[in-house]
């Protein structure tokens, strides 16, 4: 496992070892040791999510106040454009934006620390998405920041197309207007 750091604070997209031979693959796509070696993170993982969402989908920009949530995402099937943007007032990079691929291809993982906002936008007919969550989902914590919000200027591939947003989604708020983390 290797990991490369961001240079947004804190976000590090993790590469598993995989192993490849006639019959397919095979990758550990979770080890506590080998994560902590290649991050330095010490984080305990509570809560196993997965969404699958089809082409075109965008869910986000979500975060956790005050209950927050550090996550771990890896796309195990398609391919999504994945964001995290820094939402810590204090920080050197806040307000700035960080755009990984994640793909059953590429296997590769990114950690979203405590801090952050995090979205994807379906860019394959199907994608399924794997979140480990260091912190329970807490209904009364969840905030979204609106995916479109100009300040971010986040480049959404869509094509003019339109995405598919729930009406959460739909309802996020500026970056100016959400709560932030000191």
């Amino acid at each position: 496992m290797r990991a490369t750091h961001h240079e947004l604070d804190g976000l590090m997209v993790v590469d598993p070892d995989v192993h490849l031979d006639s019959r397919g693959f095979f990758l550990e796509s979770f080890n506590q040791q080998a994560f902590g070696h290649a991050t330095g993170v010490d984080a305990t993982f509570v809560q196993d999510n997965q969404s699958r969402s089809s082409k075109g989908v965008l869910r986000g920009l979500h975060y956790q106040s005050p209950q927050p949530q550090g996550k771990l995402v890896r796309c195990a099937r398609g391919s999504v454009f994945d964001v995290a943007v820094d939402i810590r007032a204090s920080s050197p990079t806040f307000g700035k934006v960080a755009v990984v691929e994640l793909s059953e291809e590429n296997h590769r993982q990114l950690w979203v620390p405590e801090g952050f906002a995090h979205g994807f936008l379906v860019t394959s007919d199907v994608a399924d998405l794997l979140y480990k969550t260091t912190g329970y989902y807490s209904p009364g914590s969840s905030h979204t920041i609106a995916w479109d919000d100009p300040d971010l200027a986040i480049p959404w591939p869509l094509g003019g197309d339109q995405p598919i947003l729930s009406s959460g989604d739909s309802a996020g708020v500026a970056l100016a207007d959400a709560v932030l983390f000191p």
